[in-house]
Parts: C-alpha cells; structure tokens; sequence
C-alpha cells in the first residue's frame, strides 16, 4: 500500500508540472488605419460627455413608440431566443469541460444469486477440498474514484477551449441582438418616412382636388377646354394611386416589425403619425477602439483563441492518458456480517493507455485542428477589414446625403415658387393647365425625394451606429459572460 500511496503521490507532483502543447497564443495584428477618411472635415473624434450608451443607443432617436418596440423585441423575439438558447449550450459545453478537471467518484451496491458452470476450469466443488458453492450469493458495495493526470495538458486546453466557445457565443448574441434591434429601428423609421410621405400626398390630393373643381368650372364657363381637365383629372389620380402604393409599403414594414417583436401580422399595427425625427450626434471615436466595440470582432478572436487550444487537444492524443484509480468497498458471500472489517477490500494504483497504430488519425486531427485554426485566423481579418469598409461605407453616405440634403431642399423651395407662379398665371389666363400640371409634377417629386432622402439619412445613421457596435464594449464582455 505503501508503494501505491507513494506512486500516487508522485504521479499529482507531475500533474502540478503539466504542459500545455497549444501553441502560444497571441491576438492576431491587423492593420488599422489612424483616421476614418470619411470622417475628414465633418464628424469629430468622441469625447467622454457624448459618447454613446451602452446598449441604449436607439433613444437618441427620441420616440417612446420605438422604445417599447425595443423592448418587446429583447423579450419575444424568436431568433433572439434561438441565440440565447445557442449561448446556453455553450455554457453548458464549458461547464462540461471544468469537470473534467475534478476526479469522478461512483457508488455502487450489488446484491446477486450466482450459480457457477459445472465445468469450469480449475473448479472444486464442495467437499473436495475447494469448498466452492455451486450456487452462491454476492453482497457488494463500494466506491470508486478515477482521476485524468493532465500532464500534457489536455484537460486544460478542453477547459479553455470551452471557455473561448462560451465568450464567442455570449459575443454572438450581442451580435444578434444588435442586429436585430438595428432592422428593427431601420423598418420603423422607414415607416415613419412613409407616414410622412402620405401625409405630403394627402395634402397634395386636396389640392388638386380643388384644382380640378376649378378647371371644371373654367371649362363649363368656355375659358379652358376639356384638355385641361382631363390633364387635371389624371394628375389627382395619379397622387391617388401613390397613396395606395404607400399604404402597400407601410403594411409590409409594419407587418415585419410585428414578426421582429413577436407578434402575429394579423393582430399588429402601428398608427400613422407624422414625426419629425432628428439625426443623432453619432461619436464615431477612433478606429483602433472599432475593435473593442465590435461584439462580432470579439466573437471572431474568441473562436480563434478556441481553436488554438484544440490544437493542443489533439496533439495530446500522441501521448498516453494516464488514470489515477482507486476503489475502497466491502464484498461478501454472506448477508450477515456484510459491512465488517473481514470483508473490506480496496483497491488504488496508475494506469495508463496509448494508442500503437491508428493508420494515421492522430496526425489528421491535427492537422484539422491545424487548419481550423488557420480559418478562424481568416475569418477574424476579413471581420475586421469588413467592419472598417461598414463603417466608412456609412460616413461617406452619410457626408454625401448631407450634401444632397442642402441642394434638395433649394429645389423643393423653387419648385413650390414655380407651382405657385404657374397657378397665379393660369388663373389670369396666361398660360394653360399644361404648365400648372408640369410645375405640380416637379414640386411634387421634390417633397417626396425630401422626405425619401431625409429617411436614407436616418436608415444610414443606424448602420453607422451598428457598424461602431452599438455602443457596446469589450471591456465588459467578461461581466456579460458571468451574468447571463
């Protein structure tokens, strides 16, 4: 027992010194530009007092209807569930793995009625000096205990392996939940602009409804002819026609923001109303923070931590797996006096097993975890060069929006001056309806582009804020994993 105890003893020394054989990690280098370019001259570097809320960025837009659509989204949504469930196994997956850095301790009880073969080898029946029952009871109950010396460093990759899956997946949902909250703010300000957008048209049909009672009441008097208002007659209902296909837009938006906050189609709807919404100050800060502020950017290092530990998993294979086992119980053919010191038996000693010949599997498992490897390395910089492009994707439409926002404006300003000229010079008989119906075509259009453009400036505003990350952070990432 001595000895036993002794080689145990040796054996949780050499644990305690175990190596790891995953390569050494480090966080991949990417390149990262000093300045956003499409932030030159126009958006500023951000600053402690306007920085973003974490998490809460959609209140900058002001609407307490869109606030509790959010809110509706965090609790009912299905794909977000689907993304919590995902993470949720991750969690489990990794607490899987911790276990193994414990022994496993099993109680067993058995109580049986044997009978032996006549014929068995070396058997000596009762009577013939072997005193061996033919028939016979067995009593036994005990514990055993079996323990993975992880000298090479296999459960430790499998822990941290497990724990990079974990933050990759608490990181995914973030990615998730951003996205999701972003399509949502996306479709509602869409359906703003088209409330907006009908509001312009209704207004506009009044208008030309006057328009052709005046035209009709010029014809029956002789002063214009049936031209005018037949040209009258099909400008009304032409805005007429965009109403309806407005109303068509707007129920598909409704429509999809009723499934992102999990409700059916059928039982949802939003009232029209007219919202002048706002752009909001978007600190951009400076790219290099780009990389702790997007949970995706984090999701895809954490995989690639993940990956370099399984590296070590299997080039552990290559090695034995040494077991420390011990088993301590009693065992009797007799019921009576089962649990005395007579019939104590245990049991402690190493063991360790390694596979000779595999044709080749150990190596190829390498090499796969090799080439995972490799993949997620990839999938990192193609991350981050793919969220650089986003974000100055958004500031150039943003800047160029800007632009065209100061020139549509003039336009809407000198079409409305031109409808406005054209029906004074109608009414005095200068000039036929023709003219007044061209400058109703161009004044219209103007407004409609306005208040089209006004909401791409809206929509861009929110894949910026989504391609910054939303506001989230990476210095909290280990407080989320922990609270979820």
């Amino acid at each position: 027992m001595s000895r036993n105890a002794l080689a145990s003893a040796l054996l949780l020394t050499l644990m305690l010194g175990g190596c790891s054989l995953a390569p050494t990690y480090k966080k991949p280098v990417t390149p990262v530009p000093a300045a956003y370019k499409g932030a030159a001259g126009i958006w500023k570097q951000a600053s402690p007092s306007d920085r973003l809320s974490r998490g809460d960025w959609w209140k900058d837009y002001n609407d307490a209807l869109l606030d509790k659509l959010i809110g509706q989204l965090d609790v009912a949504n299905a794909d977000l569930a689907a993304a919590v469930a995902h993470f949720d196994q991750a969690t489990a997956y990794a607490a899987e793995a911790r276990s193994f850095l414990f022994p496993t301790v099993t109680a067993g009880l058995l109580n049986t009625r044997n009978r032996q073969s006549l014929h068995r080898v070396h058997r000596a029946a009762v009577g013939d000096g072997g005193g061996q029952l033919n028939v016979y009871g067995d009593n036994n109950m005990g514990l055993a205990a079996n323990y993975e010396v992880d000298l090479w460093g296999r459960v430790h990759n499998l822990v941290a392996a497990g724990e990079a899956g974990a933050q990759a997946a608490a990181l995914d949902l973030e990615s998730i939940r951003l996205s999701l909250r972003a399509q949502l703010a996306d479709n509602y300000l869409a359906l703003r602009s088209l409330d907006a957008q009908s509001k312009l048209l209704s207004d506009q049909v009044a208008a030309y409804t006057k328009a052709l009672t005046l035209t009709q009441n010029r014809f029956q008097g002789g002063i214009d002819s049936a031209l005018d208002v037949s040209r009258a007659k099909a400008q009304l209902d032409t805005a007429n026609a965009k109403l309806a296909d407005i109303a068509a837009s707007r129920a598909l938006y409704e429509h999809a923001i009723a499934t992102l906050v999990g409700v059916t189609a059928s039982s949802f709807s939003i009232k029209p109303v007219v919202i002048d919404m706002h752009l909001p100050k978007i600190p951009i800060g400076v790219p290099s923070a780009l990389l702790q502020r997007r949970p995706d950017i984090a999701a895809a290092e954490r995989r690639l931590a993940e990956a370099n530990d399984k590296i070590g998993i299997a080039k552990a294979a290559f090695f034995p797996t040494i077991m420390l086992g011990a088993s301590a119980g009693y065992e009797s053919v007799y019921q009576a006096g089962w649990l005395s010191g007579p019939n104590l038996f245990w049991s402690i000693g190493p063991s360790a097993l390694l596979t000779v010949f595999d044709g080749g599997l150990r190596q190829a498992m390498v090499n796969r975890a090799q080439a995972v490897y490799n993949q997620a390395g990839a999938e990192y910089r193609s991350t981050v060069l793919q969220a650089f492009q986003e974000v100055e994707d958004n500031l150039s439409l943003l800047n160029e929006l800007s632009r065209e926002s100061v020139a549509l404006r003039a336009a809407v300003t000198d079409t409305q001056r031109t409808l406005d000229l054209a029906m004074n010079r109608y009414k005095e008989g200068a000039v036929s309806y023709l003219e007044v119906v061209t400058a109703q075509t161009a004044a219209q259009q103007a407004q409609l582009d306005e208040l089209s453009l006004r909401n791409r400036r809206l929509q861009a505003s929110v894949n910026l804020i989504r391609a910054l990350g939303g506001g989230w952070s990476a210095d909290s990432m280990k407080a989320d994993v922990s609270s979820k």
